[in-house]
């Protein structure tokens, strides 16, 4: 090759990489972290009663409202999850990246109170919650806006004379965990739905009586190559980080969650919302 077709090959490469890592970046900046997608699943079980049959219980995760996430954002997210016309509503922390530095609180949880879900509406603490000050700021948000949170209990959830329980475990990073007290007086044979944040911790919930463990935490490690998988994923994020696992007799999904933090990136990964419809087994 003559060094002027080289230089005309190599400056043609050079240009087309720029291009490309120009066009990725601001893909994974602008693009797909608002190309929110809603993944739609059956979950069977023999304990899940008639009246529950048809059930729909929709999961939101790591919102992270901050500097990256702003409150109209948050608004159009909250439109689609209404429409979506769920009987209950569950999220799995990591609501606000920097509680103590959010200026927005009151709006945000108006926004929150805004939605609905006849048979409740129940979250956990996530890592960020608790961080930067935010247990007490987190608790008063999602209980003025109408959400019961769980910290190491459970709640019954009834329908027609049947139930259902929703458990919920204290944050296992900078929370105070314990799932003896959270499974304590637990009723038996009855079908029962674990918010955890941190996926990982599916290998200890499940010598417990749970069914379904629903996780956030991981944000799918936020970006994703083809063949690599994610580049990163947090601390107890690292086995389990996206999608089902079946672990033991329990059933765990790990939510790719809404917002960003650290990096304001997402390739791969695109935000979601989760709805599950229960279906009575035989």
């Amino acid at each position: 090759m003559k060094r002027r077709d080289f230089l005309r090959t190599f400056f043609s490469l050079f240009v087309k990489g720029a291009l490309l890592s120009t066009a990725g970046y601001m893909y994974a900046k602008y693009i797909e972290p608002r190309q929110l997608t809603v993944r739609r699943y059956d979950i069977v079980h023999p304990l899940i009663p008639k009246s529950f049959d048809g059930c729909r219980i929709l999961q939101f995760s790591d919102v992270h409202l901050g500097y990256h996430y702003s409150v109209d954002h948050f608004q159009r997210v909250v439109k689609r999850m209404n429409d979506l016309d769920p009987h209950l509503i569950c999220f799995t922390g990591d609501l606000l990246d920097k509680p103590n530095e959010y200026e927005h609180v009151a709006a945000v949880t108006s926004l929150l109170a805004t939605l609905h879900a006849p048979l409740g509406k129940y979250c956990i603490y996530g890592n960020h919650d608790h961080g930067g000050y935010g247990t007490n700021i987190y608790k008063d948000m999602m209980e003025n806006a109408g959400f019961r949170l769980l910290v190491n209990e459970w709640v019954r959830v009834r329908q027609s004379n049947e139930q259902i329980v929703i458990a919920g475990l204290d944050d296992f990073m900078l929370g105070q965990p314990n799932f003896a007290k959270t499974v304590q007086q637990l009723p038996k044979e009855t079908y029962t739905i674990a918010l955890i944040h941190e996926p990982d911790l599916v290998t200890q919930a499940s010598v417990y009586p749970f069914h379904l463990q629903l996780s956030g935490h991981s944000h799918g490690g936020q970006i994703q190559l083809p063949w690599i998988g994610p580049l990163v994923t947090p601390p107890l994020a690292k086995q389990y980080v996206e999608g089902f696992y079946d672990v033991q007799q329990l059933t765990l999904y790990v939510n790719r969650g809404l917002g960003t933090t650290r990096m304001p990136f997402r390739f791969l990964t695109p935000p979601e919302l989760t709805l599950f419809t229960l279906k009575a087994g035989l």
